[in-house]
């Protein structure tokens, strides 16, 4: 959380190929602080994709994003923080079943978010459910990630960060079951920041033809 009062602008470009498709996710995000312990966000996504030879561009699934800090303790160098977490996707897509960008299905995810964050390391948690009222795409998620400063601390703020990160997926009304594992860096400069990481399964359990390949992203955070 950065102080109530400022914006973010962000974007976070996802690459994904499956066996069925490729996709480009292009979302703009903005976010806004109205305190020290919330945000509001609003992700408006351009999607281009290619199913079975037929492409699209198109608008995907529009989010409302709501994040609220609840518990928080500091310590010299140090600090740990717990956040209430909701993410609602408002059905502007295409019903194409590229889950997470674009389904066509209201999507409401409630989670919590645990991060502990030194000079030294940092290690993030999120549990959550998505429910998909009408749909089949109900998920139980579960992350896990640890970032690594790559230089020491100065200011103004230039700092290289590793990220390892671990998503697991579970779409009980699919029977389905995924674990990816995601490796990142940052390069944060004062108040912008560029990231790249590259995301590949370790097992997964879904129909055939439906596997999921990697995913490339692509993104920059400026605040002000």
């Amino acid at each position: 959380m950065l102080g109530g009062g400022s914006f973010t602008v962000k974007t976070l470009t996802e690459i994904r190929r499956t066996e069925r498709m490729n996709a480009t996710y292009i979302p703009v995000m903005l976010h806004y602080l109205p305190t020290a312990n919330s945000l509001v966000a609003v992700h408006l996504p351009y999607l281009h994709y290619n199913i079975a030879g037929t492409e699209e561009d198109i608008l995907a699934d529009i989010k409302v994003l709501g994040k609220y800090q609840f518990y928080r303790k500091d310590g010299t160098g140090k600090t740990f923080r717990m956040v209430a977490k909701t993410l609602q996707s408002i059905p502007t897509g295409d019903k194409v079943d590229i889950i997470g960008l674009s389904t066509g299905f209201y999507e409401s995810y409630f989670g919590i978010v645990a991060g502990y964050e030194s000079l030294k390391y940092g290690i993030s948690t999120e549990m959550g459910y998505n429910l998909v009222p009408d749909g089949t795409q109900d998920e139980f998620r579960v992350k896990g990630g640890f970032g690594l400063p790559l230089l020491k601390p100065q200011y103004p703020n230039k700092q290289v960060n590793l990220f390892f990160e671990y998503t697991s997926s579970l779409f009980p009304e699919r029977d389905w079951y995924q674990l990816l594992y995601a490796q990142g860096v940052q390069y944060a400069r004062k108040n912008i920041t560029f990231d790249l990481a590259i995301q590949w399964p370790l097992t997964q359990d879904v129909d055939e033809g439906r596997e999921f390949l990697t995913s490339v992203f692509l993104g920059t955070r400026f605040t002000f």
